[in-house]
């Protein structure tokens, strides 16, 4: 489950599992007009950040080729992790 907070506007996924959280980081990209967002996914661990944020920056920038994504993490080493993929759309802050 997804909640949007209207103060920061970061989107804050309620699930720890990463295929849940894809699906519906996904769901929310095709549904709504958001060329520039932030999503937090600082509960997920190393692994399932990195696994989430690269599936979800990928449909992000097939909707929006010149928009951004920004992702709260829990350890910036999930930026450092997918700085070779080379996924231009996404930004990576904790």
């Amino acid at each position: 489950m997804l909640q949007l907070l209207p103060q920061n506007e970061i989107l804050n996924i309620a699930t720890t599992v990463p295929e849940q959280a894809v699906g519906d980081i996904n769901l929310y990209i095709e549904r709504n007009s958001c060329e520039n967002m932030s999503v937090d996914i600082s509960g997920l661990n190393l692994i399932d950040a990195c696994y989430v944020s690269t599936l979800c920056s990928t449909q992000h920038y097939i909707k929006y080729p010149n928009g951004k994504i920004s992702w709260k993490v829990s350890s910036r080493l999930v930026g450092e992790f997918n700085s070779n993929l080379a996924l231009g759309n996404a930004e990576y802050f904790n």
